[in-house]
């Protein structure tokens, strides 16, 4: 995750602009999804806002960190890797 968040700061902004941020920030709002399931059952999840393709980096780093916390089931952990993986090849960098 980190290392998907450190590629996004460094990719120019055209990268950004094809489509690298939208993904980043849809990865950020699923993770910051999954970790208010698991800290407010019952309640309806906020969506992350869009605070702009250069964000898009941190955002990701937030939510999965605020995520890798409250996480303790092994294959909760792959799952979120798998995701992670996958918004990273999609994005492109």
């Amino acid at each position: 995750m980190d290392d998907f968040a450190d590629r996004l700061r460094a990719a120019p902004q055209s990268r950004l602009q094809r489509g690298a941020a939208a993904e980043a920030l849809g990865l950020a709002r699923e993770l910051a999804r999954r970790a208010q399931l698991v800290e407010e059952p019952g309640s309806q999840p906020r969506e992350m806002p869009d605070a702009g393709m250069f964000a898009a980096a941190d955002q990701i780093a937030v939510a999965a960190h605020d995520l890798a916390l409250v996480l303790s089931d092994e294959g909760q952990v792959e799952q979120a890797v798998r995701l992670v993986d996958e918004a990273r090849k999609r994005a492109g960098v």
